[in-house]
């Protein structure tokens, strides 16, 4: 099932591992491997928590994905967060990431396409970056499961430049679906 879905608000990249990245007028993704240019670029794992488990691990994190109704949301609660600042490297709009099964596919601009992976993990580097906004990003269901809401994790699938104002389009993987889990 295709069908298009949303668009890119803005990219962000950074060559070292830093906790926020900078905006770009255009990323370019690579099969296998993620950002080019990305500190996290590489098929096996780059954060840094990963490496120390096991470095060998396959990298399920080349592209961290965020959507921007998310920041409106921080906003309402007093926080304020920009595309990039948190890390990610693509910020979306009009798509419910976090709602998306693994495995389904972003066909995003001319080319590129992300297989998504799982959700990524709020870590204390959010609270350093703004008190108290590790604790936003979590919350819970009426079944007391936790929530995770600081964004999506993926891998390149296909080469292909990504810029703001592109169109993504959403690809499900065959039923049964299953839900993102942490990566």
């Amino acid at each position: 099932m295709s069908r298009p879905f949303g668009e890119v608000v803005a990219v962000s990249i950074s060559s070292t591992h830093t906790f926020s990245k900078q905006n770009a007028d255009v990323i370019h993704l690579l099969a296998g491997l993620g950002v080019e240019g990305d500190a996290h670029l590489g098929a096996t794992v780059k954060h840094r928590s990963r490496v120390a488990q096991d470095p060998t691990q396959p990298n399920l994190r080349q592209v961290h994905l965020i959507h921007a109704e998310l920041f409106e949301e921080l906003r309402d609660s007093g926080f304020e967060v920009a595309p990039g600042q948190i890390g990610e490297n693509i910020t979306t709009r009009c798509i419910s990431l976090l709602s998306l099964p693994t495995g389904a596919i972003l066909r995003i601009g001319e080319s590129a396409v992300v297989e998504i992976t799982g959700l990524r993990n709020p870590c204390p580097q959010l609270n350093r970056f703004q008190s108290g906004l590790m604790d936003a990003l979590v919350d819970h269901d009426e079944q007391g499961n936790l929530i995770r809401k600081a964004g999506v994790m993926g891998i390149v699938l296909a080469n292909g430049p990504v810029r703001p104002g592109d169109p993504i389009q959403v690809e499900l993987p065959a039923l049964p679906h299953r839900p993102l889990e942490r990566v």
